[in-house]
């Protein structure tokens, strides 16, 4: 029997959005690939990589929590911190000397080479490495059953609550020969589900190629898989892109940001657009696919928001039929113009919003999973646990759990909606495999 007492662990957390999930994941490829251990955060390891979110005052203080949590836990191992609350607070965590590195988002595809360095004893720097937020090979070894594609990084919009052109930089956009490249890498790695994500995706911009072109590319690679689009601004594509959600890879879901159903909130927060827009995408969209499924981000609480305004913020919630709403309280970041505007709203209101507004959102999501029972689904599995229950996503991104024995991980399989369920009290579709490839393995 071989002995693995040399081999070297390496353990992960992340918090905040897909973006930092994929850059995780493709991390963790490489730090796989170069032999070393992936363990589970709560175990012993000899690297610790935690990548950070700053987008709340909330996200800071988690943040904070696990990179101690990291360094108690690991006395005498490396522990890096890297992701978007580097980036707003590098000098802080850098007089931290028991964070053995600080990794800003341009120089974190080094991190590998920067723990061997270390390992071999050499005294290397970060700053030393070139600057690339695109240094990320294909995803191998994933926490997920789908595999993000990073087409694009940074953002110019400035919205004013925003601190992530701070920590992100400017928007630049991957090479489109690059981004396919990678896509098929990912395909043969097995990956039978792509997430497209970025800071501002829809406004990719690579020499005369658009977002549009982009996911056209990806379409158009052979092979059973099916594509999803992360977080979406409602202002960033072009007629085409709605032609493209007749292709049958490309699942007929968006997270649209709104932020507020006010048209005076948007103003202040220099969104780029209004509520009479963002209705006309919507009902667009609808008439491609009246099931279409938009899920979006709220912000309640934002400085001068009035009663009135929170109130069309609900109007909008309900009228627009969003089947989940990520509800932020807002939360003031350093340097932004709405930290210097006056009206800022009390916590306690603040919380009675969001909880007002999450409870909306309860309600419109019960709604809309009920009208697919009685319908078919395309499930994608990505668990099964020992009680004999698979569970997945179909292709409206809504989560279903089913009993078989016979499924597998990584499989499609077709659903038939039964019944709304809770599992970990989150709302879900139970259902029955209908595929014949899972019919005939019942045999």
């Amino acid at each position: 029997m071989m002995k693995h007492e040399n081999i070297r662990k390496v353990a992960f957390k992340t918090l905040g959005c897909r973006l930092n999930q994929y850059e995780t994941d493709a991390l963790a490829s490489q730090f796989d690939q170069a032999g070393y251990q992936i363990v589970d955060f709560k175990e012993k390891a000899d690297v610790v990589v935690v990548n950070t979110c700053t987008v709340t005052n909330q996200s800071d203080q988690k943040s904070r929590n696990l990179i101690r949590q990291a360094v108690r836990n690991n006395r005498g191992s490396i522990v890096v911190a890297t992701g978007c609350m580097v980036n707003n607070h590098k000098e802080q965590l850098e007089s931290e000397k028991k964070i053995t590195y600080v990794v800003e988002n341009n120089r974190k595809g080094n991190i590998l080479e920067l723990v061997d360095a270390h390992m071999k004893g050499e005294i290397i720097h970060p700053s030393d490495f070139e600057s690339d937020v695109f240094r990320f090979s294909a995803v191998d070894k994933s926490f997920h059953t789908r595999s993000a594609i990073k087409i694009q990084d940074g953002c110019n919009n400035f919205c004013t609550f925003c601190i992530i052109p701070t920590v992100r930089g400017r928007a630049v956009s991957r090479p489109l020969p690059q981004i396919v490249e990678t896509v098929k890498q990912t395909l043969d790695n097995g990956f039978k589900e792509l997430a497209i994500t970025g800071v501002n995706i829809g406004r990719y911009r690579w020499e005369n190629k658009t977002f549009e072109d982009v996911l056209e590319a990806i379409l158009e690679i052979p092979g059973d898989f099916r594509v999803r689009i992360s977080s979406l601004e409602p202002d960033g594509f072009g007629d085409g892109f709605y032609d493209l959600f007749t292709h049958p890879k490309l699942t007929p879901h968006l997270h649209l940001c709104l932020q507020s159903g006010s048209d005076k909130i948007l103003l202040r927060m220099r969104r780029m657009y209004d509520l009479e827009l963002f209705s006309s995408i919507l009902e667009r969209f609808r008439t491609i696919r009246p099931d279409f499924n938009f899920t979006t981000d709220m912000i309640v609480g934002f400085p001068g928001e009035t009663d009135e305004d929170f109130a069309a913020s609900m109007d909008a919630v309900e009228r627009f039929g969003f089947s989940h709403v990520h509800t932020f309280k807002y939360s003031v970041r350093k340097g932004t113009r709405a930290e210097r505007m006056e009206d800022h709203i009390p916590e306690t209101i603040k919380n009675e919003r969001s909880a007002l507004l999450r409870e909306l959102s309860q309600k419109n999501k019960e709604h809309y999973y009920a009208s697919f029972i009685g319908k078919r689904q395309r499930v994608l599995i990505e668990k099964t646990d020992q009680n004999g229950w698979a569970h997945g996503y179909g292709e409206h991104y809504i989560p279903f759990r089913l009993q078989s024995k016979n499924l597998k991980k990584n499989t499609f399989v077709t659903v038939a909606a039964k019944n709304i369920d809770y599992y970990e009290d989150k709302c879900i579709l139970s259902g029955d495999a209908l595929s014949l490839e899972n019919r005939s393995m019942e045999l």
